[in-house]
């Protein structure tokens, strides 16, 4: 049993890390994106669109990606998006986000340069944290089975650029691991560390427990998206102990990729006992039917966490964070002062 209620998590101040921009638009988003722009969608209701959205199969969740990246034309429309993204953050009481974000998709598929999609989200997210008060950074992801390696090299020269300018944090990669291991990305993020940009890596979601390691050791990752697969490998689990790494994970977005086979399989609680540092996410929330405030409800639900332990998982997100010291001791603090 646990003492935690669907109200007092919607209260409770959060921290998000691993949540993709385009992954958590919202139905109602993408079919006002889509009109606008003269785009066929599989469907021609808000209702026909939500039934559409439900996830069946990796397949599948690739196909609404790519929809959504047609959806996305202009500048005008990455502005919306990420608006919508922020205000859906603030209905949350998630108090900072630290969101991935799949630049080189809307260049390459609309033209859209790098420094003005920088523009359309940072002029959002005035918005947001004038009207919220809720904070932004962008991890700027390698969407590994669909780039090239010049590719990946480009986008880690405008992360490299663009990083410190209080908008973009990271260099990511992501996408589905098979065929893809993350040592294939060495020389690229490499070339991004001496530049100073921290890397956040999704691995062991897909992939083996290995990948998890690699993208440590090789890539510098000081977070992994995902990372649960590392279950199943001690020596993986020293490092990231080690290490001081933070697994990103997403329950219930393992669940319906099979990652796992049920909430209550999921090694989330066998993670944290292992001393492991875990943290709660969405992932991409509207495809798995969840949000924030759903996971961690679900989270204390399975495992029996009570909310003196949410507020440390709310915690700990906030301190690894990339932000400034001082702003996670403010996000910090909040949470921790929360009833």
């Amino acid at each position: 049993m646990t003492d935690v209620t669907e109200e007092w998590v919607a209260g409770l101040p959060k921290v998000e890390l691993h949540v993709h921009v385009e992954g958590a638009i919202l139905p109602e988003t993408l079919l006002r994106l889509a009109r606008r722009n003269g785009v066929a969608l599989p469907a021609n209701s808000l209702e026909e669109l939500r039934a559409w959205y439900a996830f069946t199969d990796f397949p599948h969740f690739a196909e609404i990606y790519q929809t959504f990246s047609k959806a996305i034309v202009t500048v005008d429309d990455i502005h919306d998006m990420a608006w919508d993204f922020l205000k859906e953050q603030a209905r949350q009481n998630i108090l900072h986000t630290e969101a991935t974000f799949t630049a080189f998709t809307h260049y390459t598929n609309h033209g859209i340069p790098f420094a003005d999609q920088m523009a359309a989200i940072r002029a959002a997210a005035d918005k947001a944290r004038e009207a919220y008060g809720v904070s932004l950074g962008l991890i700027i992801d390698i969407a590994r089975e669909y780039v090239t390696m010049d590719d990946a090299r480009t986008m880690a020269r405008w992360v490299a650029d663009a990083h410190g300018d209080g908008l973009v944090f990271a260099l990511g990669l992501a996408g589905y691991e098979p065929d893809h291991p993350p040592e294939l990305f060495t020389d690229v993020f490499a070339m991004s560390r001496e530049a100073g940009v921290p890397a956040i890596v999704h691995a062991g979601e897909t992939g083996p427990a290995a990948f998890v390691r690699t993208a440590i050791e090789q890539l510098g990752a000081q977070r992994i998206g995902h990372g649960v697969t590392a279950i199943s490998d001690p020596s993986t689990l020293a490092v990231i102990r080690e290490r001081g790494v933070t697994l990103e994970v997403c329950p219930s977005s393992n669940v319906c990729l099979k990652v796992t086979p049920s909430m209550e399989q999921h090694p989330f609680r066998l993670l944290d006992q292992q001393g492991v540092a875990v943290t709660i996410n969405s992932d991409d929330p509207p495809m798995f039917s969840t949000d924030l405030n759903g996971e961690y409800l679900k989270v204390a639900r399975t495992f029996g966490y009570s909310r003196a332990d949410l507020k440390a998982f709310a915690i700990r997100a906030a301190g690894a964070s990339l932000l400034p010291s001082a702003r996670k001791t403010e996000l910090a603090d909040r949470i921790a002062a929360y009833a």
